[in-house]
């Protein structure tokens, strides 16, 4: 009865809570619950696409949802490094008591997210059928899909303000908040993902529009929100103008946070290349295992951020002994959950593959790839929260690092040797991700133990 009511409480969020004094475990209920759920839906924004798609359009345009997501992902990377720099700081400022400063971080994470968003967005944009081409799309797919792209790329200012914003109010502590943002934006991206493309016959263009108006939302609701009165981080106009002090800082830390999606991203992207390879139906079935993977690895990142802002408010307490506690024991709840994730996925792969599409190449590899993967789940979410736990310190650098060796100096090499060299195909690309995402893990978490995170700070 105890954890039920906690558990309600999680979800209610209409309380202030001091995550420095109180028991870890109550602070990991009230944190980790809320931002599991808003990571489940966030996930579901692809998933939702991807499921109407393949249903109703086809297999070309389940390529194309699969090629535009992996070039996306770099915009998805930048944000998710403002939205790192966003919680770690917020967080940092919250935990010193001084919502001053952190209202005034939050003003410039907002001009830092939207002048990038547009700037990407109208590249993306005028360059959409050229990225196609360069993925490896035919002829017949970039005609088909340009238009999704387009309009995915169009979205870029509204995806950096809806994951950056979401950090600031998890930082905060305001993770509840953050959670029925991105459960609205869903559900209104699931109905007009209904109307959209079953209905009205809108095809790829449809899911993308869905998707578009769902986040955009999100984002009015996010900025709403910092005016009301009982959430501890405030929108003050008067310091919208450029700090350009304050915004190099936060950038600086954006920087690390973006490098590691970016690398990341990167490896992705010359994964999803050989692939193409091998045709349109083994990045289709790629395409919709990811998706259903995706579905479980966020809401995972949603425990791994509840350890990140606890650090982060820790340190500003200066409490680093607690803040280590945290995260190791966060690190342990994650293992727990992924592992029982993988023992589901590796019975039930077919059906779940089933559901999106039924040709045999397409369900084969998606069935391949999701047991494939599953391998590594417990890894993955012990490595995980270690990596967030060391960015929620202000210390992005080091899980770059990381990242340069796990993927480019492993994982790229390793997926070329076995899927072309010794000619595995996809499964040589599938065991790469393993492989490499298991050696990473390993690494943070070997890092994390030398407690060097703890004496970071944040000079501004």
């Amino acid at each position: 009865m105890k954890y039920i009511k906690l558990i309600l409480k999680a979800l209610k969020g209409d309380e202030e809570q001091d995550y420095t004094n109180i028991s870890i475990n109550k602070a990991l209920i009230l944190l980790a619950i809320p931002m599991v759920i808003e990571m489940s839906f966030e996930s579901l924004f692809a998933l939702v696409d991807a499921f109407f798609v393949a249903k109703y359009v086809g297999i070309n345009g389940m390529a194309t949802v699969g090629l535009t997501e992996s070039v996306l992902t770099i915009i998805y990377s930048l944000a998710w490094g403002i939205s790192t720099a966003a919680t770690a700081i917020i967080a940092r400022k919250i935990g010193e008591k001084n919502p001053k400063d952190a209202s005034k971080s939050l003003m410039q994470i907002i001009n830092i997210s939207g002048g990038i968003g547009i700037l990407l967005g109208i590249l993306g944009y005028f360059y959409s059928e050229d990225i196609l081409r360069l993925m490896g799309g035919s002829p017949e797919l970039i005609q088909e899909g340009l238009s999704y792209t387009q309009i995915q790329f169009l979205s870029a200012p509204i995806i950096m303000l809806l994951f950056s914003l979401g950090g600031a109010l998890r930082g905060a502590g305001n993770a509840s908040l953050a959670m029925k943002v991105m459960v609205i934006g869903n559900i209104i991206n699931m109905f007009l993902d209904f109307i959209f493309v079953p209905v009205m016959g809108m095809g790829v263009e449809g899911a993308a529009m869905a998707t578009l108006i769902g986040r955009s939302i999100g984002v009015i609701i996010q900025i709403s929100a910092f005016f009301v009165g009982s959430i501890n981080l405030k929108l003050d106009f008067k310091k919208w103008f450029a700090d350009w002090k304050l915004i190099f800082e936060i950038l600086k830390i954006s920087a690390g946070g973006a490098g590691q999606f970016i690398i990341q991203s990167a490896s992705w992207v010359f994964l999803i290349r050989i692939l193409s390879d091998f045709g349109s139906e083994v990045v289709a079935g790629y395409t919709i295992a990811i998706r259903i993977i995706v579905f479980t690895i966020l809401p995972s990142w949603g425990l791994a951020n509840a350890a990140s802002t606890l650090v982060g408010q820790n340190l500003g307490a200066k409490q680093p002994e607690r803040a280590a506690k945290s995260a190791w024991r966060a690190g342990f709840f994650n293992m727990v959950f992924l592992g029982i994730v993988a023992i589901f996925f590796f019975i039930f792969a077919k059906p779940l593959v089933g559901a999106f599409d039924k040709h045999e190449v397409v369900l084969n590899t998606g069935v391949e790839c999701l047991q494939i993967l599953c391998a590594g789940y417990i890894f993955f979410g012990f490595g995980m929260v270690m990596s967030q736990a060391i960015n929620g310190s202000g210390d992005t650098k080091t899980p770059t690092v990381l990242n340069i060796i796990g993927f480019w100096i492993i994982q790229i090499p390793l997926s070329y040797i076995l899927a072309i060299h010794f000619d595995w195909k996809q499964t040589g690309v599938f065991w790469s991700i393993v492989i490499s995402e298991s050696i990473l893990a390993v690494m943070a978490i070997a890092y994390f133990k030398t407690g060097r995170w703890k004496t970071n700070t944040l000079d501004f």
